[in-house]
């Protein structure tokens, strides 16, 4: 296979501003598939990557278990930060689309060690998410191969380790060959799976609104569902707060395709917006309909029931849709997972691809395949890391690749905080041009950063106590907190050593910081 080095020679095409901008930004192209995808596909990418449907049937219970009747409310507020954040990232593209997103711009806007660190935790937290759906997919699998034959034989196959790590390694192959054909393949395999997840949904809720009074558990709509100042204490409000920011992790795939998108400016921040309307509209829907018919308490088929909260759907599929219907929602579930195994791994690649372009990364991750014009190594080398990861938490203990999991929510806040304040920061010189730049560019991406970072500070104290998560602790300490503030920290130590070997980009002579002059408005 044939690959094209990435990296920036004197000479490259350097990107201006759109719009007849004056100002130079120092990002240059990278060797991608220009105009691979439209709005449409890249909307479809940010909603697959955020799997909307396995985030319902493995949040859906546990939240309604921290907030009760609440729980849609919690919904909405989730998606107000990443509303906010969203406008961060779409101005922030519209002067700078390049692949690397948050490490670039907070590099702009910061200087390199804080985007570097940055990009360390899209990256890391990307191999977390990874690994966690390929197992998620692996499970589903197996189960929906159960209930199609018939056989709990067949089912109970995915408690056999050995068979489960072996098929997971074999999902996580084909996902990674699906992302290394490029954005083309990427877009024909997500158009299929996002419309079958989306319309399994509009099928269930549809079902459970009209079987709404046909359970003991069901409940009557109130509006006092969509009241977040109705949740009973400020900790059960933060503590479901925590699970709806994740439920909307991953809708900024589509920024980091941008390089590759028709548009690169303009569309994918529409296409983030897009997703993000998708996706409030779809957790809205099914949370009311699936509270409506069982209601949210902690038996029988209520939400918050713990034998069944961690898996919604796999309890309500019969009752619900019946027994011919229900297993369509296995199948959405398992498309869900797959869907989203595949998209995640277009934010890790180009990221790293980014990272490696500007030499904060060593060169060979910066190389693009001349044929599919993808970041053909970096692909590869995610997917084996998030195989060798997966299979290693799974043999080494169960409750290390939970707590590590758990870990996430700490590196999404880390990156999405910090690429919100890079908004801010970079355009700080146009915040007083209009009032759209003053809102835009300033008000929403503080306040959304401002609310990630407080979600980070009490997730991290909480984290503090063993009992978050597996239960399990370190010297006393509870295992997530070490793992999550320990993935940080090996950041720290790899940044340590790449700023010997390439001390040009920490110098800030790669790429460099930089406040942008007023320029002429769109």
């Amino acid at each position: 296979m044939t690959q094209l080095d990435a990296r920036p020679q004197a000479g490259d095409p350097v990107r201006g501003v759109p719009g007849g901008g004056a100002t130079e930004t120092g990002v240059r192209t990278k060797g991608l598939g220009g105009n691979s995808v439209g709005l449409m596909g890249s909307a479809v990418i940010g909603i697959s990557t955020v799997a909307p449907v396995y985030c319902l049937t493995s949040t859906l219970g546990s939240t309604a278990g921290e907030v009760g009747v609440q729980m849609p409310a919690v919904f909405l507020a989730g998606f107000l930060p990443m509303l906010l954040v969203a406008f961060a990232y779409r101005e922030l593209n519209r002067v700078m689309p390049d692949c690397g997103t948050s490490f670039t711009w907070t590099v702009k806007a910061f200087g390199p060690r804080v985007g570097w660190m940055c990009g360390w935790g899209l990256v890391i937290a990307t191999i977390i998410v990874l690994s966690n759906l390929a197992g998620v997919a692996t499970s589903y699998f197996w189960l929906l191969a159960g209930e199609v034959t018939g056989s709990e034989a067949v089912a109970g196959l995915d408690g056999n380790k050995a068979v489960h790590i072996g098929t997971c390694l074999v999902l996580i192959a084909v996902a990674t060959a699906i992302s290394y054909r490029g954005m083309t393949a990427t877009k024909g395999v997500q158009y299929a799976l996002v419309g079958l997840q989306l319309a399994v949904l509009a099928v269930f809720v549809t079902m459970a609104l009209t079987r709404a009074d046909g359970f003991a558990t069901s409940l009557s709509f109130s509006w006092s569902w969509l009241n977040p100042f109705a949740v009973q204490s400020f900790a059960a409000f933060t503590a479901g707060l925590s699970l709806s920011i994740f439920m909307y992790w991953g809708w900024d795939a589509c920024l980091t395709a941008n390089e590759e998108t028709v548009g690169s400016a303009r569309t994918p921040g529409r296409a983030a917006m897009i997703s993000m309307v998708v996706l409030v509209g779809s957790y809205l829907a099914t949370g009311i309909a699936a509270q409506a018919a069982v209601g949210s308490g902690d038996s029988g088929l209520g939400l918050a029931n713990p034998e069944t909260s961690d898996n919604v759907f796999a309890a309500l599929a019969g009752p619900v849709m019946g027994p011919g219907l229900g297993i369509l929602l296995f199948v959405a579930v398992l498309a869900s997972a797959a869907a989203s195994l595949q998209t995640t791994f277009i934010p890790v690649a180009r990221t790293v691809l980014a990272m490696s372009a500007y030499e904060a990364l060593p060169p060979s991750y910066s190389r693009v395949h001349e044929r599919f014009r993808t970041p053909g190594r970096a692909t590869v080398v995610a997917g084996v890391a998030t195989g060798a990861f997966y299979t290693v938490m799974t043999l080494v203990s169960e409750h290390v690749l939970v707590d590590t999991i758990y870990a996430l929510g700490l590196m999404i806040c880390f990156y999405y905080a910090l690429t919100a304040f890079a908004c801010a920061w970079y355009f700080r010189r146009e915040l007083r041009r209009s009032v759209r730049d003053l809102v835009f560019k300033g008000v929403f991406p503080v306040l959304g950063g401002a609310l990630l970072a407080a979600v980070f500070g009490k997730t991290l104290y909480d984290m503090w106590d063993p009992a978050y998560g597996s239960g399990s602790s370190v010297l006393g300490v509870g295992s997530v907190f070490v793992i999550g503030v320990g993935l940080l920290l090996l950041g720290l130590v790899l940044m340590v050593a790449m700023q010997r070997r390439s001390p040009a980009f920490f110098r800030g002579e790669i790429l460099t910081k930089e406040t942008p002059s007023l320029v002429v408005a769109d």
